[in-house]
């Protein structure tokens, strides 16, 4: 009987020792998942770092995969085990350039402004914005994904809250108007500040000096409001 007992505590040992050492290799293999996702992400930030600082020094066409990595301090290979390839890369600087644009926009705004007031501190912020970082508002836009490639639905989502800003001032200025045709005039409205801004910057010949592009953006948007008021007035 005591052999008998000892053979099921033997057995009942070994099976325990069996299921312990499969617990610890999970650990085990968790965190080296863990680790290797850390280290993925950390690599993909110096990356995103290293392409961002060469966007602001030499601009979107200046871009090299070699040169990137680099100055990330990482082999060629890795780029692709911590984006996709260049092309996401650059999308994930220009998320960050949409956000600090997106911040400044907001934090120009008085929320207790009036309408019009509010359409000025959006079109100065802006104005700003571009003039001081000149080549990342360019990346912004005019980085074009390979043929056939789409925009990712998160990065068009990042864009449109440029146009999502105009909307909330807009709204009182045209309680007219419905949602669609809200979003469409705020549309109108940044695509013409957009453009007076983008021949500005690459010195068109018909773009405003930079130096005066603050006060004409001011004016155009003072004539839009206006125009915007009297529409609503007739209605």
């Amino acid at each position: 009987m005591n052999i008998v007992h000892g053979n099921h505590y033997s057995n009942f040992e070994h099976r325990s020792r069996h299921i312990l050492n499969d617990v610890q290799n999970i650990f085990v293999e968790v965190d080296m998942e863990s680790k290797r996702d850390e280290n993925r992400r950390n690599l993909r930030k110096r990356l995103i770092d290293a392409a961002e600082a060469r966007i602001s020094e030499k601009g979107l066409r200046g871009l090299k995969a070699r040169d990137v990595t680099t100055d990330a301090g990482c082999a060629l290979g890795a780029l692709y085990n911590a984006v996709e390839d260049l092309d996401q890369l650059i999308l994930l600087v220009n998320s960050r350039t949409l956000a600090r644009l997106g911040d400044a926009l907001r934090n120009a705004v008085d929320v207790n402004a009036a309408p019009a007031d509010k359409m000025q501190a959006l079109g100065k912020a802006y104005v700003d914005f571009a003039l001081a970082n000149p080549r990342h508002w360019t990346a912004i836009f005019f980085h074009r994904l390979p043929e056939g490639r789409e925009v990712p639905d998160w990065h068009k989502e990042e864009h449109a809250q440029l146009i999502e800003q105009l909307i909330e001032p807009l709204s009182k200025m045209r309680p007219d108007l419905g949602p669609v045709e809200l979003r469409l005039r705020a549309g109108t409205l940044f695509a013409a500040v957009h453009g007076v801004v983008q021949l500005s910057l690459h010195g068109r010949f018909v773009g405003t000096p930079p130096e005066l592009l603050a006060d004409e953006v001011k004016a155009l948007i003072d004539a839009m409001s206006r125009g915007t008021h009297l529409a609503n007035l007739t209605k």
